[in-house]
């Protein structure tokens, strides 16, 4: 049996976000399917300005079938709230867009995808970002900046910079909020300097749109 490794047999040309939301639903392109809830797509404004890129689905977002409902997702709200950035404006998704995860007990702990399943998934990521058209995709984390700036893309070294991007005007990184919340010891620092980040962002948001 062939390995599964590519998204793009299910995945529709059209543009419309509806179409691309309904098709994702039958996609098989990795073996992430066979153990996750469903696929959780990306939602919010197809005229957004920004779309949010985060790593994949966790433990609610899988139950839900929504992303950024859980635990990472309320702490990047409040961040957002906090920087000025209105969420409802905002298209969020991930890089991958099944769970995935390892069982311990009745508990199902999130394991880190996948080169493979990444690539797999790349032709949704990219579809969603031809639909919408974004002045700005923000990159949340490490798997959903490598996506679409290579395997070489170093948070650390590139947290916070603008860059060029063939599927965007501009394209910037910072952490992902799990990251935060599995810092507990660091969390306030954490946490300031990604409000710090996001509040750069709404800057060069308000910069594009003053720019036309």
């Amino acid at each position: 049996m062939a390995v599964k490794t590519s998204a793009l047999p299910w995945v529709p040309v059209t543009k419309n976000l509806g179409a691309l939301r309904d098709a994702a639903q039958a996609c098989q392109g990795c073996d992430l399917f066979a153990h996750a809830t469903q696929v959780v797509f990306g939602e919010g404004p197809p005229d957004s300005k920004v779309i949010m890129v985060g790593e994949q689905p966790g433990d609610e977002e899988d139950r839900q079938g929504h992303p950024f409902v859980g635990p990472s997702g309320k702490l990047l709200g409040k961040a957002m709230h906090e920087a000025g950035l209105d969420r409802e404006k905002i298209y969020v998704t991930n890089a991958v867009k099944h769970f995935k995860f390892v069982e311990r007990g009745k508990r199902r702990i999130h394991a880190k995808p996948g080169g493979i399943e990444i690539s797999a998934c790349r032709p949704w990521l990219q579809a969603e970002l031809a639909s919408i058209e974004p002045e700005l995709v923000v990159c949340l984390g490490a798997t959903a900046a490598q996506s679409l700036m290579g395997r070489d893309f170093r948070i650390t070294a590139q947290r916070g910079k603008f860059f060029p991007h063939p599927w965007a005007k501009q394209l910037v990184a910072t952490v992902h909020p799990s990251a935060i919340l599995r810092a507990p010891d660091r969390y306030d620092e954490e946490y300031e300097l990604f409000v710090r980040d996001l509040r750069a962002i709404a800057a060069r948001v308000d910069e594009l749109a003053a720019r036309g």
